[in-house]
């Protein structure tokens, strides 16, 4: 990695409001997960230091580990501080300057539309990014380079719950309500996530729930951390959560809990989504996922028996190839009892990564145009266009999704622009998607750290991160956030803004993109009035008003020179924390039923690979872990990858904790340490994500799509186990 040198402390500016001062915290928010908690920066003998911010509703001032060591990687010891470009003579990579690397970069470019149009240009985000830079990403790849290949890494975290919340509701947004809704609600069936440690200070809305009279249900293979605090845990087998789902609603209707003028009066297609449902009689659900039918049966009694109740998805369901068909039938389960546009009640989605939300509503999608617009329809094709200063028959339709434009690279696609995302970790298929990489004729990748993906690149710019520029984020709960810069970069560096910028300057656009990020969020509000994601009655003055509690979308404006709370200047309107409480965003605001039926994996285990994989995350490492791999606290607690398999499989294997196996599927193999624990089913294993190497858990990983959401298969793939004579530390 090429870097400058570091002082032994982060250098802070004090010249703005901004800009973090000695004692005096700069309210912020954590870099990481969708929570996006609430925390200050201040100015120590250290350096900049973490502080709580206790007013900050989501987390009440408490942070995890990947939270307060956030400033570890603000150091230049650890992250990129020049450009680097791919010597002709060399072949390495080698420190350039600025207009040197963008030159590059807008030359491979122009040669690479010249050469072969410009869909052969591509463009991939990340789900970190702001909506600033999110917007800008969109409005370069369809300006500029005029393609309609772009796409980001949130199409592997939420879209399949996206795409069933908007086929039932008409609108996604992961939290249609506050997350302090949880602890006040009567019951809650929680599918597929472990919040202790992938968002631990959430896991204070379940224990409040209990403290409150609640009861928590959890649905996972795993007896994980969150599973502890759980009244009943329920461990089906890796992909057959949609059988669950439907098992669970055969038992609502043959026990008469459907409540029938509420379907009558707020709903449309029950008698399709009801037939379907009656097909998964409780003992074919119990042989299909060996969850027991008197646990089902609890399951029932506790969520009918409940006032108020809801649902929570996460990863589990959701990064399945029929994903939206199971996040449907959990949301059909709520419709059929009632639980969704009431108070108390309802379907979620816990949102992952830390701007998911935002980043997708605003135009990195293939299939989107800000404002959470389709990009297939006249009418917001016409509006944006014209924000932009564009002809809409100039803007192109529609591209392929994330995977599908991984797999396309060095082929279709001979040109990449990658920010904030590292496919050659985080990918499926993984060393496919790196062999495709790889093969590409020109890669640029603008990121803080030197990924694993960035090391491929033939253009590596190094740009600002979290506390080091400001914008706008939008959390779980759409809950639209300012996150302010608190210190200077270090010298060298510049931020996404000023890249695309530079870029579009050199390919004759500057002047439609400006680097201040407050500017560009006033066209983004412009952008997205009167869409489904309206921001246009948000604004950087509202959002530094009070807490910095943030405005939930929609937020319309509702007229100019209104005074409201103090607000001057701004529309009335003030935001969206609960939805659906009177009507649904669909044509006649009622919510759909979809009838569904449970299916196979894309692939089953057989006596070749008689054991399920399923992934996931460690608490003290996050997404790839590119940066909190260079966080020495983090890496003591989680220093590398492994496999936890159940005792009885340790046993048939004759392997021990720490000893090497091999986990094997149809993609690769990988060699890790194993864990061995009763927390895990006996027919499946679990690795975490986040290490690349030879522990690479998406080498072994399934990139089968759902068909509407075209989410990877990520959760279940079959492999099989094998003892080897080593460990390998990765």
């Amino acid at each position: 990695m090429h870097t400058t040198a570091a002082a032994g402390r982060i250098s802070a500016a004090t010249a703005s409001s901004d800009h973090v001062a000695t004692g005096v915290p700069t309210p912020t928010h954590c870099p990481y997960c969708a929570l996006q908690c609430g925390m200050g920066l201040v100015r120590g003998a250290g350096g900049v230091e973490v502080v709580e911010r206790p007013a900050f509703p989501v987390n009440g001032g408490a942070l995890c580990g990947k939270g307060r060591t956030a400033p570890a990687v603000l150091s230049s010891r650890v992250r990129l501080t020049e450009p680097l470009v791919r010597s002709r003579v060399s072949g390495e990579l080698e420190p350039a300057g600025w207009d040197e690397a963008l030159d590059r970069v807008a030359e491979g470019f122009a040669r690479v539309r010249g050469e072969h149009g410009a869909d052969a240009c591509g463009v991939f985000g990340g789900g970190g990014l702001t909506n600033e830079k999110a917007y800008a990403l969109g409005k370069f790849a369809r300006v500029v380079l005029g393609t309609s290949q772009i796409d980001y890494n949130g199409r592997f975290c939420m879209s399949s719950a996206a795409a069933a919340g908007t086929r039932a509701f008409g609108l996604d947004r992961g939290l249609p309500f506050p997350l302090a809704d949880v602890a006040r609600t009567g019951c809650v069936i929680l599918v597929g996530s472990n919040l202790a440690e992938t968002m631990p200070p959430a896991l204070r809305y379940l224990t409040e729930l209990k403290e409150n009279g609640g009861t928590l249900i959890v649905i996972d293979p795993r007896r994980t951390r969150t599973a502890e605090h759980a009244d009943l845990h329920l461990s089906p087998r890796p992909g057959t959560d949609l059988a669950l789902a439907l098992g669970l609603l055969h038992l609502v209707v043959a026990e008469g809990r459907v409540d029938e003028a509420y379907i009558r009066e707020r709903t449309t297609g029950w008698e399709e989504a009801r037939a379907a449902a009656m097909a998964h009689w409780p003992e074919y659900v119990e042989r299909v996922t060996g969850v027991p039918v008197p646990q089902l049966r609890e399951v029932v009694r506790i969520f009918c028996d409940a006032e108020n109740a809801m649902v929570l998805t996460a990863r589990g369901p959701e990064q399945q190839a029929k994903g939206t068909d199971t996040v449907g039938a959990w949301i059909n389960l709520c419709l059929a009892t009632g639980r969704a546009g009431r108070p108390l009640s309802g379907y979620g989605c816990l949102t992952g990564q830390g701007n998911g939300q935002g980043g997708r509503e605003h135009g990195q999608k293939a299939d989107q145009l800000p404002g959470y617009r389709k990009l297939t329809d006249p009418a917001a094709r016409a509006h944006v266009a014209g924000v932009w200063g564009v002809d809409p028959d100039s803007l192109p339709g529609p591209g392929r999704s994330a995977y599908e434009l991984l797999d396309a690279l060095g082929r279709d696609v001979k040109s990449l622009l990658l920010m904030g995302s590292n496919p050659v970790v985080s990918a499926p298929r993984a060393a496919h998607v790196e062999e495709r990489i790889r093969s590409l004729d020109f890669l640029v990748v603008a990121d803080v750290v030197l990924s694993e993906t960035a090391r491929l690149a033939d253009v590596v710019l190094p740009v600002t991160q979290w506390a080091e520029e400001t914008g706008t984020v939008t959390n779980l709960e759409g809950r639209v956030l300012l996150r302010r810069r608190a210190v200077d970069p270090p010298h060298g560096v510049r931020s996404d803004l000023e890249v695309l910028h530079g870029l579009a300057s050199r390919l004759g656009h500057g002047e439609k993109f400006p680097v201040v990020a407050e500017e560009v969020f006033e066209e983004l509000r412009r952008a997205s009035a009167g869409g489904v994601a309206d921001y246009s009655g948000i604004s950087y003055g509202r959002l530094r008003e009070g807490d910095g509690e943030g405005v939930f979308w929609p937020c319309p404006q509702e007229g100019e020179g209104i005074q409201e709370e103090g607000i001057q200047g701004e529309g009335t309107h003030r935001g969206t924390p609960r939805l659906f409480l009177e009507r649904f965003a669909t044509e006649d605001g009622r919510a759909r039923f979809v009838a569904v039926a449970h299916r196979d994996s894309a692939e089953e285990t057989d006596a070749e690979y008689p054991v399920v994989l399923t992934t996931g995350r460690v608490l003290s490492q996050y997404q790839s872990g590119a940066q909190t791999r260079r966080v020495e606290e983090l890496n003591a607690a989680a220093p590398g990858a492994f496999v936890e398999v159940h005792p009885r499989l340790a046993a048939r294997l004759r392997v021990a904790d720490g000893e090497a196996v091999a986990v094997v599927s149809r993609r690769g193999r990988v060699v890790v340490p194993v864990r061995v624990t009763s927390r895990i089913r006996a027919d499946t294993v679990f690795m975490p994500f986040h290490w690349p190497g030879e522990g690479r858990a998406n080498t072994l990983t399934h990139p089968a799509l759902d068909p509407v959401s075209r989410m990877p298969e990520f959760k279940v793939c079959a492999v099989r186990v094998e003892r080897v004579e080593r460990v390998e530390r990765v």
